[in-house]
């Protein structure tokens, strides 16, 4: 079985039935897929990574021995790898969410259950620290605690701090139409603003209180200021939207310049009676992306930082396929 059926097998389950594993191998997040759970890890073989979540009710099991060696077992389906041990949130990555809780109530995210409380540049700089020998990269996401222009200020004083470690930066948070250009201005290498949903009638109903209109816009500008293969948006893959939807939102936004990162969903919230994507539609989707990428001349594999570069998440083109 190829590696881009394997993965995409594996993301449409999502999760998977751990033995007892060391707490060294676990991420426990506070934003994306799985924010508020129970921690997953990030398996890996000679030609991929994915990220599984722990998940009890999983059909596939996942076994690990004290090397750190591991297999991934269930229907039609037996995958030997090994477990990575992640840095901050994701391997080789300090990925750090400053504001952890959101004023926003995007249906599909659990960020808005938490706590309500926020990173301090002191706070970043020492987490940034103590794995500053295990990472390639900064990247830097956010939820919007009070407004977002006082989280994007955070944002800056953040990104502002973390430049002295000589790593690529990427940020990704809800942005003011002269967000692109003060990260621009501050050095960072990659942004992402996400489009989230196919279509603006899904976003409507998925994000209010949110602009469709505005991150759109906002990408439009960033690209000519970060330029080729440096600008991204996730768009989630599962909320209602049919293949044609996702089909035209892909080709927009690779039209621009610009990467879509195709996330599939995790039910949750407001999405939880909501199917995952299972794998043929992963697939099929993949290869719509994979074509749009060529047709614009664009490359995920050269990213530098955020979901890109970690590719847990996705089914990347370039990379898995």
């Amino acid at each position: 079985m190829q590696w881009r059926r394997i993965k995409a097998e594996i993301l449409a389950y999502g999760g998977v039935r751990p033995q007892e594993v060391p707490e060294r191998w676990k991420d426990r997040s506070t934003a994306g897929p799985g924010a508020r759970g129970p921690g997953s890890f990030f398996f890996a073989t000679d030609n991929g990574r994915v990220r599984v979540a722990v998940d009890d009710d999983s059909r596939l099991s996942l076994n690990v021995a004290d090397d750190g060696s591991a297999v991934i077992t269930g229907p039609g389906l037996r995958v030997e790898g090994w477990l990575e041990e992640p840095a901050l949130h994701c391997p080789r990555q300090a990925y750090i969410t400053l504001s952890e809780g959101c004023i926003f109530g995007c249906r599909y995210c659990a960020v808005p259950e938490g706590p309500c409380r926020y990173k301090t540049p002191d706070d970043v700089e020492a987490l940034i620290l103590s794995v500053l020998d295990r990472i390639d990269a900064v990247s830097i996401t956010s939820g919007v605690l009070d407004s977002v222009e006082a989280d994007e200020a955070r944002a800056f004083a953040v990104v502002s701090r973390v430049m002295q470690f000589g790593k690529p930066v990427g940020v990704s948070i809800y942005p003011t139409t002269e967000t692109p250009r003060r990260l621009h201005e501050l050095g960072v290498s990659e942004v992402k603003f996400n489009v989230e949903t196919a279509t603006a009638e899904l976003f409507a109903e998925m994000c209010p209180g949110l602009d469709y209109d505005l991150v759109w816009e906002v990408l439009a500008a960033s690209v000519p200021l970060f330029g080729k293969n440096r600008v991204y948006s996730n768009v989630i893959l599962g909320l209602g939207e049919t293949d044609e939807e996702m089909t035209a939102c892909i080709r927009r936004l690779t039209g621009m310049g610009v990467i879509p990162v195709v996330r599939p969903l995790t039910p949750s919230r407001g999405v939880a009676h909501l199917p995952r994507p299972d794998a043929d539609r992963i697939l099929r989707t993949a290869e719509v992306l994979r074509g749009a990428l060529s047709t614009a001349g664009l490359d995920p594999a050269q990213a530098l930082t955020m979901c890109s570069a970690c590719t847990g998440c996705d089914l990347v083109p370039g990379v898995d396929l």
